[in-house]
């Protein structure tokens, strides 16, 4: 049995982030290939998308020994990467789901930066970059994960609905998610209260400075981002 590690919701500004661990036996993973599981990613944003993600963490709920699941909240997002420690809050969400999945004979995680370093406390685990091609477990933990923050993220929407309208982009440093930011704090003079202040945004800096220390990377002009890699 492999327990694949993935996560959805590292890069966006608004809302959490979900770490996900899925085990599975071989025959079952080779059931949920011929569905259709593969890098979340490939299904891209908007309704179809979504639930497409759904209808695939259904079978991998159904089909997987166990489904773990971690979110990490705004807040401890911002208090981790405002000390340059955003790969590690990871980790520390893939230990607590290593530590609750059944016993795998080996553990494939997606980003080699991230989950490599837990390969010398976990001496079965591999980390690769793009994962979810190495093996299905990789990819149902990315459906999973990103079903989950699909949810959490139209709650979020859902709240501001009424007064704002459809709240697009997914919370990603995008120009939907920019125009709903603009309008938020033009009514209210402040961001909305899922906002990542730690992200160096450099259209969240210029209308409010914030005042947790910001990580820069080289992200192209006009979108700065934690100095740690971002990746969806």
């Amino acid at each position: 049995m492999i327990l694949g590690i993935d996560e959805a919701g590292r890069g966006p500004v608004l809302g959490p982030l979900v770490v996900a661990a899925v085990a599975l036996r071989p025959q079952r993973g080779a059931a949920l290939t011929r569905r259709g599981v593969c890098d979340s990613k490939v299904f891209g944003a908007g309704p179809d998308a979504r639930a497409k993600r759904a209808e695939l963490a259904g079978h991998v709920v159904r089909l997987a020994d166990s489904v773990g699941v971690e979110v990490i909240d705004h807040q401890e997002i911002d208090r981790y990467t405002a000390r340059g420690l955003l790969n590690e809050l990871e980790r520390r969400a893939a230990r607590s789901l290593i530590a609750a999945a059944p016993p795998v004979e080996r553990i494939v995680a997606d980003g080699i930066n991230v989950f490599g370093p837990l390969s010398r406390e976990f001496s079965h685990l591999e980390a690769f970059d793009h994962a979810e091609a190495v093996h299905v477990a990789v990819a149902a933990a990315s459906i999973v994960a990103k079903d989950r923050r699909d949810r959490l993220f139209a709650d979020i929407a859902g709240r501001y609905r009424a007064e704002f309208g459809e709240v697009r982009g997914g919370g990603y440093v995008n120009a939907a998610t920019a125009d709903f930011l603009r309008r938020y704090y033009g009514r209210y003079g402040c961001f909305p209260q899922e906002t990542r202040r730690s992200w160096a945004w450099r259209f969240l800096v210029e209308l409010d400075p914030p005042s947790l220390p910001l990580f820069e990377s080289p992200g192209g002009p006009g979108v700065h981002t934690p100095r740690q890699s971002l990746p969806e």
